[in-house]
């Protein structure tokens, strides 16, 4: 795939350049939106809005950087604003910064497949799940994160690191099931 001539059709509106470059692209972008959301439908619905969102702005690629990235942003702030508009997800999504607990910096010597861990993240509360995936899986800072989402930057910290720790209790929780679960007796 060639990914400048992709864009141009795309560009002139060549619906065989559309279908290919969402083939190409959606189903790590479902993936993405997925991260976000806490239902498949829901995700698939994000996808889709983003996706019209990319062949709407797609003159706007400029080339400077993958266009599997530019794609991710325009889904991930499509996402972020799902979140902000679906009533399911309103009352979820709040950053308080009262009630924290502590959180521990040990890392939990857990094996954990990947699907698992995405599942987890899924549980949490959706201010955490945002926050934590805006940071640890998107790698964007807290001062970014704070203007995405109109909080600020010590708000996104806390967020993180709480939703970080209910991570590891988690997890701390599963090996020691686990454990138990595997100990047979003489």
């Amino acid at each position: 795939m060639d990914p400048h001539r992709l864009v141009k059709d795309c560009i002139k509106g060549r619906p065989e350049a559309q279908r290919q470059l969402y083939d190409e692209f959606s189903e790590v972008m479902l993936g993405v939106c997925y991260r976000y959301t806490k239902s498949l439908m829901d995700a698939e619905d994000v996808m889709q809005e983003g996706f019209i969102k990319v062949f709407r702005n797609i003159g706007q690629f400029k080339f400077q950087g993958e266009l599997g990235g530019w794609i991710r942003k325009i889904m991930v702030n499509t996402a972020l604003n799902y979140l902000k508009q679906n009533r399911n997800y309103q009352a979820d999504l709040s950053f308080f910064d009262n009630g924290m607990h502590p959180v521990s910096d040990d890392n939990p010597d857990v094996k954990i497949l990947a699907g698992d861990l995405a599942d987890l993240i899924r549980q949490l509360p959706t201010g955490y799940q945002t926050i934590f995936n805006l940071y640890a899986v998107e790698g964007f800072t807290h001062v970014e994160i704070g203007k995405m989402l109109g909080i600020n930057e010590g708000t996104s910290r806390s967020q993180y690191a709480r939703a970080r720790g209910l991570l590891i209790t988690w997890l701390e929780k599963q090996t020691e099931e686990h454990k138990t679960a595997t100990y047979v007796r003489p």
